[in-house]
């Protein structure tokens, strides 16, 4: 028997901003986490070099935690960001 195994990243909030440009990527990533509770995690889907660039590192410069980055097919990036406390 085959089992079918799917992993994926509990979040709280997610937003896209795939049709953002920088700097706008992590401002509106910013507000986000702004409106979340410490520990909750947030969901980001972006596109383009500089904004999956940018954006976990920016989160992780102002001491939130980046648990997992993850390139779909299409070449969306999805970026699952912990709230620092």
């Amino acid at each position: 028997m085959m089992g079918i195994f799917v992993k994926e990243t509990i979040h709280h909030r997610e937003i896209d901003i795939t049709a953002e440009l920088c700097p706008m990527t992590f401002v509106r990533t910013r507000l986000a986490l702004d409106r979340m509770q410490p520990g909750e995690v947030l969901k980001v889907l972006l596109r383009g070099e500089e904004p999956r660039r940018n954006v976990p590192r920016t989160a992780a410069e102002q001491g939130h935690t980046v648990l997992r980055q993850e390139t779909g097919a299409d070449g969306t990036m999805a970026v699952w960001i912990v709230k620092k406390a």
